[in-house]
């Protein structure tokens, strides 16, 4: 017999077994009637093994209750199980959609908007491409690397915020999966987009509405789907980057929409790319997050050119202005790196930030 909250599966064994103790036979003298051995009877009684129609009509000739009456009991018991066992699962389901951002994945177009726990599980398995949320976990995108910032511990809300975080991250990188399929590139070719970094550096320069759609078709041509994605409350993701079959997908949120975190963030994610990264089992680990980290930074600002500025000490707008232009450069991200290293407070020189605003990736 199996149970779950609402169901009961019985096999015919069951029924079977209230015919001999009516009977007042033992299991030992049916299987001899029966012309079976103890063993799989006791299997039979337990429900362990499935009821064929040749026993079916030894239980019509034995006990003299006809084969259709057991093969109904046995295709309702099939039927119960499998009802039972889909029961089971959803309850689990429903427990893990709670720790889904599906307001927000719904408020994007991401999923239907509705309030019915049970649709939102069916809804949640199709957005995710899996027959149960139990599967769910960061090895259904393999070798993941991405870039958060703050941390669970600041958030002060303990290991429930971080599983929620976590389901954050894996709704968000399939959307940017789902979103990368429509994105036509090239093969992989990581060493033409090492040799395109320059380029792309200068679009920072640019506005988006210029820059975006070049930068998009130069990294396609490099076998790189760019996709952008809003940004999900609690999860203090940036960006993140994993390999797709025949291309690699890097996503990026506007969290803050400040041009300088946007930057740093591609280039953190770009870093990830061209030190192979996202060919690591497991994905990344602190020390390749921190490497990535010193590829954005040194690739938008080279370090000695950084190094000779702050040592002048002259944190001023038009020095800052004069310096970026030197090294071609926006003057919002120089800003934005010496708020970072402690050189002038933040808010100082906020006006040299931009801010950009994208078109997220839709349903």
């Amino acid at each position: 017999m199996v149970r779950s909250k609402t169901i009961i599966a019985t096999p015919p064994g069951a029924t079977v077994k209230e015919q001999l103790i009516d009977r007042g036979m033992t299991q030992k003298e049916f299987a001899s009637r029966m012309d079976m051995s103890e063993k799989h009877i006791s299997k039979f009684i337990n429900g362990e093994v499935r009821l064929t129609s040749d026993v079916a009509m030894r239980l019509e000739i034995v006990l003299g209750i006809p084969s259709s009456f057991w093969m109904n009991l046995e295709s309702i018991y099939r039927e119960r199980l499998v009802m039972a066992q889909i029961e089971r699962e959803t309850e689990e389901d429903l427990e893990i959609v709670k720790m889904l951002p599906y307001g927000e994945m719904a408020r994007h177009g991401w999923v239907p908007d509705t309030r019915k726990p049970i649709e939102r599980v069916i809804n949640c398995r199709k957005f995710f491409e899996v027959v149960r949320l139990n599967l769910l976990n960061e090895s259904l995108i393999p070798n993941i690397a991405y870039r958060r910032t703050g941390s669970i511990s600041e958030a002060g809300t303990g290991n429930r915020a971080a599983t929620r975080s976590d389901y954050a991250l894996i709704a968000w990188a399939q959307k940017a999966k789902l979103s990368a399929r429509k994105i036509r590139t090239a093969q992989i070719d990581i060493e033409a987009l090492s040799s395109r970094l320059p380029s792309i550096r200068a679009m920072t320069l640019e506005e988006p509405d210029k820059f975006c759609p070049e930068l998009c078709a130069s990294m396609a041509e490099c076998g790189v789907a760019l996709v952008f994605l809003p940004h999900f409350g609690g999860s203090f993701l940036h960006g993140a980057t994993f390999r797709d079959n025949n291309k690699i997908v890097v996503g990026l949120t506007l969290r803050g929409r400040d041009s300088d975190k946007f930057w740093f963030s591609l280039f953190h994610e770009l870093g990830h790319i061209v030190l192979g990264h996202t060919e690591h089992e497991g994905g990344t680990t602190p020390s390749d997050e921190r490497d990535a980290d010193i590829f954005a930074r040194d690739i938008l600002i080279p370090e000695n050119d950084f190094k000779r500025f702050v040592l002048a000490g002259r944190f001023d707008k038009a020095s800052v202005l004069a310096f970026s232009e030197s090294i071609s450069i926006a003057p919002g991200i120089v800003v934005g790196r010496l708020q970072k290293e402690k050189y002038v407070d933040y808010g100082y020189l906020e006006e040299l930030k931009t801010k950009y605003s994208f078109e997220p990736a839709g349903a």
